[in-house]
C-alpha cells in the first residue's frame, strides 16, 4: 500500500503545488472572484488522481478487489499526502510570493461593500474581521490549518465516491455457500 499511496499522493501534490503557483502567476489578471474558481478546479484536478490511486491499488495489490473500507483507507492517505503539499506551498507562496495577498484582498472587500451601498458600519465590521484573519494568517500554524481545510474535504468526497465506484468483493461464486463446509486448496 505504501509504494501506490507515496506514488499517488506526491503526484498529486506536485500537481496541486504547480497548479497554485500558475493561478499565483496569474492571480491580478484573474481577479478574486474567478480566482475562487480557478483554485477549487485546481484543488479538484489534483485530487482525481485519488479515484486513480485507488484503483492502481484495487488492479495492482488487491488483485482486482478491493473493500469499502480499504478503498476508503486509500484514498484518504493520498489525500493527505496531497494536502501537504499544498499546504507548504502555500506557506511559500504566502510569505514570500504574496506577502500583500490578504491587504489586496481586504480593499477589494471594501470597494465591493461600497459598491453595493452597505453602511459604513458593515464595512469596519467586515474590516475589522478580516484584520483578525490576517493575524490568524501570519501565523504559519494558523496558514496551515487553513490550507489544510481548503483541500481536505473534497478529497474526503473524491475518496468516498471512489471508494463506492471501485469497491469490489470477490465474485459471489468464488465465495462458499452458508452452511457449506470451507475447502481449501
Amino acid at each position: 500500500m505504501k509504494k501506490t499511496v507515496l506514488t499517488f499522493g506526491v503526484i498529486s501534490g506536485v500537481v496541486a503545488s504547480v497548479l497554485v503557483l500558475v493561478h499565483t502567476a496569474f492571480h491580478d489578471q484573474i481577479g478574486f472572484d474567478k480566482g475562487v474558481v480557478v483554485g477549487y478546479t485546481g484543488i479538484v484536478l489534483s485530487l482525481l488522481l485519488v479515484f486513480f490511486g485507488v484503483r492502481s491499488y484495487r488492479e495492482n495489490v488487491g488483485g482486482g478487489q478491493i473493500s469499502f473500507v480499504r478503498a476508503l483507507s486509500v484514498g484518504l492517505l493520498i489525500t493527505l499526502i496531497s494536502c501537504v503539499f499544498y499546504v507548504i506551498t502555500w506557506e511559500i507562496v504566502y510569505y514570500n510570493l504574496m506577502p500583500d495577498y490578504l491587504d489586496k484582498y481586504t480593499t477589494y472587500i471594501v470597494e465591493q461593500l461600497r459598491a453595493s451601498g452597505a453602511s459604513q458600519q458593515v464595512i469596519d465590521a467586515k474590516v475589522q474581521e478580516l484584520s483578525g484573519m490576517k493575524a490568524w494568517l501570519d501565523n504559519p500554524l494558523g496558514l496551515a490549518a487553513i490550507g489544510f481545510i481548503e483541500p481536505f474535504p473534497i478529497g474526503l468526497i473524491i475518496s468516498l465516491i471512489s471508494a463506492a465506484i471501485l469497491r469490489k468483493r470477490r465474485p459471489a461464486s468464488d465465495q462458499p455457500l452458508a452452511g457449506e463446509p470451507v475447502v481449501s486448496s
